[in-house]
Formats: C-alpha cells, sequence, structure tokens
C-alpha cells in the first residue's frame, strides 16, 4: 500500500461538524447519514489506511483496523451518554489510534488523531495507564537505564519547539519512591504522552499534504512510542 490515494479530506468534512454540533439530535443525523458516510466516515477510513501504511515503514506493528464500529483504529460516532449528564447522542469529532491491535485500544500506546471543526490534533504515547501498567511504568523509570531512555526520548521530542509532553500527574511522588529521586516528576504521570503544540489547520486537512505531514510529526513523537511499547508491551 502507498500513502499517495488519500489527498486530504473534503472541504465538506469541516461543513458537516458544525452541522453536527449544531443539530446533535437522532433525527438529524438519521436526515443526514447519507451526508456523514460520504464527507466524514469514508474519508475518514482512507486516512486510516493511508497513515497506518506510512507508519508500518517504521513500526511494523502497527495495525490498520478499518472498521468503523469502534474495534478499528477509529472511535464510534456515538456517545455512550449512561452516565453523563450531557445526552447528546453524537460525538461533534471523530477519532482515531493507531497500535499493536493487542488488548484494549485506550490501554496500548498508539499514534492518535483527533479531528474537530477547527483541524486536526495529533499526539503519540497512552492517555492513562492502567494499574499494572502504572506499576511497571514507575519500575521502569526508576530503573537507571530505561528511566534515562526515556529523559532521553523526551529530551529529543522537547528539543524541538513544536512539541509538548503532556499528562495527568499525581499531586506527590508514589510511596515506595524518594522525594528526591531524580525522575521524582516523571514518576508522577498517570498517563504519558507528546503532541504538536498547535493543530493542523483545516487548510492543510484538506489538502494532499495532510498525510505527508502527519507522518512527519509521528517521526517527531516516535521516540515516546517506542519506549511505552518497549515497556509495556
Amino acid at each position: 500500500m502507498t500513502t499517495t490515494a488519500f489527498a486530504g479530506f473534503p472541504a465538506e468534512t469541516f461543513q458537516f461538524l458544525r452541522d453536527l454540533e449544531a443539530n446533535n439530535n437522532r433525527d438529524w443525523f438519521q436526515a443526514n447519514k447519507a451526508r456523514y458516510e460520504r464527507e466524514l466516515l469514508g474519508p475518514s477510513v482512507d486516512f486510516v489506511t493511508a497513515v497506518g501504511s506510512g507508519l508500518q515503514r517504521s513500526a511494523p506493528q502497527i495495525q490498520i483496523d478499518t472498521r468503523t464500529n469502534g474495534q478499528g483504529v477509529l472511535m464510534r460516532i456515538y456517545r455512550d451518554v449512561r452516565f453523563s449528564e450531557d445526552k447528546s447522542p453524537y460525538k461533534t469529532a471523530v477519532s482515531g489510534l493507531f497500535n499493536d491491535g493487542q488488548g484494549k485500544k485506550m490501554a496500548r500506546p498508539a499514534f492518535g488523531f483527533h479531528l474537530t471543526k477547527d483541524g486536526m490534533e495529533l499526539m503519540a504515547g497512552l492517555f492513562g495507564f492502567d494499574k499494572a501498567q502504572l506499576e511497571t511504568f514507575r519500575t521502569a523509570v526508576a530503573d537507571e537505564q530505561k528511566g534515562l531512555g526515556l529523559q532521553a526520548a523526551l529530551t529529543e521530542i522537547e528539543a524541538k519547539a513544536a512539541y509538548e509532553i503532556v499528562g495527568e500527574q499525581f499531586v506527590r511522588v508514589p510511596a515506595g519512591f524518594a522525594v528526591e529521586h531524580p525522575r521524582a516528576d516523571l514518576l508522577r504521570y498517570k498517563g504519558l504522552y507528546a503532541s504538536p503544540r498547535d493543530a493542523l489547520p483545516p487548510a492543510l486537512v484538506t489538502s494532499p499534504q495532510l498525510v505527508p505531514t502527519v507522518l512527519v510529526h509521528y517521526e517527531a513523537l516516535a521516540p515516546l512510542y517506542t519506549w511505552l511499547q518497549q515497556v509495556l508491551g
């Protein structure tokens, strides 16, 4: 497969997202189901195929799963409103995670994207560690060789001003680790990922340069993904 078949999202994608935000109800969505499939879902599947094939060149374990029921790269458009005060039935963005296809999608290191009416955000890493991953992550951070490897990966990413390291942190260094540990700040992370500081603008998202640009960003973020994949994989 090549990355040349996808020429960018159609301009109508952004209008559909704006319209969905203004009409987030089942009747409107059902009446516009053909638009959804043509202007958002179909292009998203093509994007997943193009970007996934590019990622596989440097990360062969990445899976290209184009299922649209939430079990593939793409997240479902339908919101889970069971425990939410917001009962809007649909997400007003399309998101996806490229990972190795092992286990739960949200529990694997991944390259991700999030397309809204304002542009596309990218990330690489893991939003939140489960209990076992958190213990493994902390042990690796405390390990001299692995911990310095993570520091080197983050330093490499942050050396490029366009990127930032993100992740929710505990207030204190976890029990069992010295407060003055040289990597105390890293030990406090609940999840760890890196992202470009600025979203890709609509003009780029609708152009043939989208896939090459996304792959350049993912390459810059890859050191963190690779470290997490080696430690947690």
